[in-house]
């Protein structure tokens, strides 16, 4: 409830930013959050409900063997690379994210699926980076932040037990 409240209140000074460099600055605004409401909510309206039909099927003990809390590093390696290969954008990770967690996944190996998820993208790096930046550029670029996936569910995994309520679940 706080980080809704928190959220409310950022949006309304960005809009009120807007509106101090004139009315029709914040009218654009309004028009564009309303244009970009229009884009998203079909997308949100098939992804969570998807994610919820998910956590049904995906059997709890496959998620929690590979990337149970209790994984350990081998937990993080996969879910890092598995984040790798996960193509598209937050519409299709985030509900698989929340379709593991809900499995028995543990968080830290969702914080290193995720980063997986943004820094990899194997998808990205063949469909885009190859051809517009060269192979030499996307192979320094992603052998330079392998390990970062790693890294961030490593860290994770430290911060945990100061966050108690996220680990409720285990």
């Amino acid at each position: 409830m706080t980080g809704r409240l928190i959220l409310i209140a950022m949006a309304l000074a960005c809009f009120g930013f807007a509106l101090r460099r004139g009315i029709p600055t914040g009218q654009r605004a309004l028009r564009e959050t309303r244009d970009n409401l229009i884009r998203i909510m079909p997308m949100m309206l098939v992804a969570m409900p998807m994610a919820t039909f998910l956590a049904e099927l995906v059997p709890s003990d496959i998620a929690s063997g590979w990337l149970g809390p209790d994984s350990g590093i081998s937990g993080l390696l996969v879910a890092s690379f598995a984040g790798g290969l996960i193509p598209g954008g937050p519409y299709a990770s985030f509900p698989l994210v929340l379709t593991f967690l809900k499995a028995g996944a543990g968080p830290a190996q969702m914080v290193a699926l995720i980063t997986g998820w943004a820094v990899l993208a194997f998808h990205r790096v063949v469909m885009w980076e190859v051809p517009v930046l060269g192979f030499r550029f996307a192979l320094v670029r992603t052998l330079s932040s392998i390990a970062l996936p790693l890294l961030a569910g490593l860290i994770a995994e430290a911060l945990l037990p100061l966050f108690p309520h996220l680990l409720a679940g285990r």
